[in-house]
């Protein structure tokens, strides 16, 4: 097993390294997409976010859920430019008012709704290589350039891990304690529960374009060796309209047994500092089983322990330099020295 992973680490250290790393923070938020590229190396960062949300069923009378859910993501860049370690959980509280009785029935219910840690690992970045600023041109700087169209591509693996047993939010369904209003349907039906472990992989596709567009694409399959697996997808666009400000819209859509979303989202982020963002955000459901509607708020920060990679032809080359340099240097002062004793030599003559 050791000897695999060595493998591993030199088959990831062969691959053409390029920093991920920006001078200004990177965030995920204020959307649901997972950009391409990971933190960096030795970067950590902290993105976090409250949200306010309220539900409607039409399938359970019209049953609501009113909610707040508190969001927290932990990143971190290590052994590679390319490589992240992310945790990502969702606590979710609030109040079930059931309607499918008379009287109407309430429930107070809090618990973890997402629970995941994964790694991203960037497989294709079209700017590792970068181009050099023409500085007689500023048309050949800002024309569109086809690599312009080609994006970046990482894969995010990991386990979600359940440590409730009697989760009251099994796979995300926040009306699983209510039964259907006709005959009671699923009074019969086995309750849901969420297994310990399952797992989770995405697809994220980011492409810059015309300078100050980016568009990022996610592709997940969730939930893999549970009752319930989702597939879901995540598309944002985002513009960045002034050096500090940047705004956003997104689709995100889930499918699995339980229920699906269609979601449209906007929101706007704020550059407070090269390492503190704050964004906010809007969104719906389109679909009525369940509609929903949510308003967030959320910063990101990030501790900047970054050094640049350097290779070993880079380090090689430094230290040429350096000797020829130093080379160079002696020989101009044993040319002075040797003008001295000439110019010495011819006066005595």
């Amino acid at each position: 097993m050791f000897h695999r992973f060595c493998i591993l680490i030199l088959i990831l250290n062969s691959i053409s390294i390029k920093s991920q790393y920006t001078d200004q923070i990177n965030s995920n938020r204020p959307g649901a997409s997972i950009g391409a590229f990971a933190v960096g190396k030795n970067v950590i960062q902290f993105e976090s976010g409250i949200e306010y949300r309220s539900y409607k069923h039409s399938g359970y009378n019209s049953s609501t859920f009113n909610s707040g859910n508190a969001f927290l993501s932990l990143r971190w860049g290590f052994l590679l430019e390319q490589l992240e370690l992310t945790y990502e959980g969702v606590y979710g509280f609030g109040s079930l008012d059931s309607k499918v009785t008379s009287p109407n029935y309430k429930y107070y219910l809090n618990g973890m709704l997402q629970n995941f840690v994964g790694l991203k690992f960037l497989v294709f970045d079209p700017f590792k290589k970068e181009r050099k600023v023409n500085v007689y041109s500023w048309k050949a700087n800002n024309r569109f350039k086809i690599r312009e169209l080609l994006p970046a591509i990482s894969i995010t693996i990991g386990p979600n891990i359940n440590f409730e047993k009697e989760n009251p939010f099994p796979y995300g369904n926040i009306f699983s304690k209510l039964y259907k209003p006709i005959f009671f349907q699923n009074i019969g039906d086995k309750v849901d529960e969420e297994p310990f472990f399952h797992l989770r992989g995405t697809i994220a596709t980011q492409s810059h374009f015309l300078r100050t567009w980016v568009l990022v694409t996610n592709f997940s399959y969730n939930r893999y060796l549970s009752d319930n697996i989702e597939k879901s997808y995540v598309l944002t666009l985002t513009h960045n309209f002034r050096p500090s400000w940047s705004i956003y819209i997104e689709n995100e859509g889930s499918y699995n047994d339980l229920y699906r979303m269609t979601i449209f989202r906007t929101g706007v982020a704020f550059l407070f500092s090269n390492n503190l963002h704050f964004e906010t955000s809007l969104g719906m459901n389109i679909k009525e089983s369940p509609s929903l509607v949510f308003a967030n708020f959320g910063a990101s920060y990030r501790l900047d322990f970054h050094k640049d990679y350097e290779s070993s032809a880079e380090i090689e080359d430094k230290k040429l330099k350096k000797e020829e340099k130093e080379l160079k240097k002696t020989l101009r002062k044993t040319s002075r020295a040797e003008k001295k004793r000439n110019k010495r030599a011819r006066k005595k003559n």
